[in-house]
């Protein structure tokens, strides 16, 4: 790509990782919150902790991989492909707040992707495809980064640091942190996000999993915690 479309690939990019995406990512917490009441997560190193391991043990084996295989689907057409992985997603989901943030999330970004190439032709066919889902956010970000012209691998990087400042955000809110806290926070998830994405890149289909027994348990315990800040 020329200079100019590498910038526009990377602006693309941001734009998606984003907070300011109108998708509702800063209203979860993923079980974060009830980490807080029931996990001993209370301090800021409890905190780092947990949303480290939850980087290594459940986005890099499960969401990361999907958006990759996805990406290369939307890229070459292949609406069932990406079905399958949309399925796969909604299959994993271990707690009925994770799965309706998932379909929440990736209906909001559909809806964003209608609008925001409503007049490329080029496009529809995939948009029609993912209106014929119930589309799930890693297989709905894929197809938006997948527009950018953006390599699959920048696709991943983006989309584990727009989760990891959403995630930030919720620790400062629920255990809670201060800023400078937050901001250590995430100086450690950037330095280990691109190991993830490379794990994640290596995964086959067989090699996928969301097997995360204790984020599972917190999660569905959240549906009924007293108070609550988020909607997971």
């Amino acid at each position: 790509m020329s200079e100019s479309q590498n910038a526009t690939s990377l602006l693309g990019l941001i734009w998606l990782a984003s907070p300011a995406l109108p998708v509702g990512g800063f209203s979860y917490s993923e079980g974060l919150e009830a980490a807080v009441e029931w996990a001993g997560v209370t301090t800021e190193n409890a905190a780092s902790g947990w949303i480290s391991d939850q980087l290594a043990l459940s986005l890099a084996r499960s969401d990361l991989p999907v958006l990759a295989q996805a990406m290369a689907a939307w890229r070459e057409n292949d609406f069932e492909r990406a079905a399958q992985l949309n399925a796969w997603v909604l299959a994993t989901r271990e707690s009925s707040e994770l799965r309706l943030q998932t379909e929440q999330m990736g209906r909001s970004l559909a809806d964003w992707l209608r609008g925001r190439h409503a007049d490329d032709e080029s496009v529809q066919p995939a948009l029609i495809a993912l209106a014929g889902m119930v589309p799930t956010y890693p297989i709905a970000f894929a197809l938006a980064a997948a527009q950018t012209g953006a390599d699959v691998r920048d696709g991943l990087l983006a989309y584990a640091f727009g989760w990891a400042e959403n995630m930030v955000q919720a620790a400062l809110k629920a255990v809670p942190l201060g800023q400078s806290a937050g901001q250590r926070i995430l100086a450690r998830l950037m330095v280990e996000i691109p190991a993830a994405v490379d794990v994640a890149l290596s995964c086959g289909d067989d090699e996928r999993q969301a097997f995360s027994p204790m984020l599972a348990i917190l999660s569905a315990r959240h549906e009924a915690q007293y108070s609550r800040l988020f909607r997971s």
